[in-house]
């Protein structure tokens, strides 16, 4: 019988953490995206509440990076394109974070059991990036062609994006996203914001 309990136990625990860490069926609509992750839109509203930075831009950021994939890493390097090697970067989850940029997240916010795999803290994370990129940069929060290019390049490397015709193309890219979220989320905010006691 206590086996069998926890048995029971395990394959719920499973499938929960499932249905919460699998990526969305569309992840181009954000009120599809909602519709299936409510509380998504609760932590993104929450980001925008704190930091100033719209949800459309906090999603276009996250499709661009990883596609909604809680576990995304960049390729692995490959020698003579065969055999695989080390991935080009420490980036990962939700944001593509990389870990010394994670670790000043968590000092700074004082968020010190943030992890790169949960939407909560992805959202956050890049609240407080573009926050901090419109304090260094003096680029708007509202600017996501802008406000990619620093998040991908770097405080310190973004005056040289000029150069890079590849990351002026991705944040191109960003900023149409943005603007087809923002669209959408016009047409079903109110239903969402109608769902504000829901706890999942």
């Amino acid at each position: 019988m206590i086996n069998k309990i926890f048995n029971n136990s395990l394959i719920f625990i499973f499938f929960f953490i499932s249905a919460c860490s699998s990526i969305p069926k569309n992840t181009s609509n954000s009120c599809s995206i909602f519709n299936e992750r409510y509380l998504w839109y609760k932590h993104t509203k929450k980001t925008e509440q704190k930091w100033g930075t719209p949800i459309y831009i906090q999603l276009a950021i996250i499709k661009m990076e990883s596609d909604f994939d809680w576990l995304a890493k960049p390729k692995r390097q490959k020698i003579f394109k065969v055999i695989p090697y080390k991935r080009p970067s420490s980036s990962f989850g939700y944001s593509q974070a990389v870990k010394g940029t994670w670790e000043q997240y968590k000092k700074e916010t004082g968020n010190k059991l943030a992890t790169r795999a949960r939407f909560k803290d992805s959202v956050d994370f890049i609240g407080w990036y573009t926050n901090k990129t419109e304090t260094i940069l003096k680029i708007s929060k509202k600017d996501a062609f802008r406000q990619y290019l620093a998040y991908h390049e770097g405080w310190g490397n973004f005056k040289y994006y000029k150069k890079n015709k590849k990351v002026i193309g991705l944040a191109k890219k960003v900023e149409k996203q943005s603007n087809i979220y923002k669209k959408q989320l016009l047409k079903c905010s109110d239903n969402l914001n109608k769902n504000k006691y829901i706890i999942f």
